[in-house]
């Protein structure tokens, strides 16, 4: 199950943590999750929606719990928009996960697995909020960073 759905881990981490220690850590704290709640498993939902939700929710956990501990208000997006690129299209890009990284906690779960090309159904199943609320909370967020943009 690990080395199947490690690239779903590794992204979250990756939007979580900003430094190589933390990433390792939070990785592991995702770990052991998973493996507290396979029993509970009951496949009332896909693995790969199962799984989102408990690495989300400990990444949320994770990174407000750093954030007290350090008490510092970290880019969580860092590594993803200090690289030096060339082109007009990553400029777009790193300036899209720094709107990301502004978002609150839900949001920013969310536009990442809106990214992802996860149907509004498995955001909602692993959000645990309604399909309905995931369509006006894209949608709002759009807007909201089409202003973004607009002003930039």
């Amino acid at each position: 199950m690990v080395r199947e759905y490690r690239h779903l881990i590794y992204k979250i981490c990756h939007s979580y943590c900003n430094n190589p220690a933390d990433h390792r850590d939070l990785e592991q704290d995702i770990l052991v999750q998973l493996w507290i709640a396979m029993p509970r498993y009951n496949g009332s939902v896909q693995l790969s929606t199962w799984i989102y939700r408990i690495a989300l929710n400990t990444a949320i956990s994770f990174y407000r719990k750093e954030n007290k501990r350090h008490n510092i208000d970290h880019d969580v997006f860092v590594s993803l928009v200090t690289n030096e690129y060339d082109t007009e299209t990553d400029r777009q890009i790193r300036m899209l996960y720094g709107f990301i990284a502004q978002l609150n906690d839900l949001d920013k779960a969310l536009m990442l697995l809106y990214l992802e090309d996860l149907r509004y159904k498995d955001i909602a199943d692993i959000l645990g909020i309604t399909e309905s609320n995931v369509a006006t909370k894209v949608n709002r967020i759009k807007n909201r960073l089409k202003d973004f943009f607009h002003n930039r």
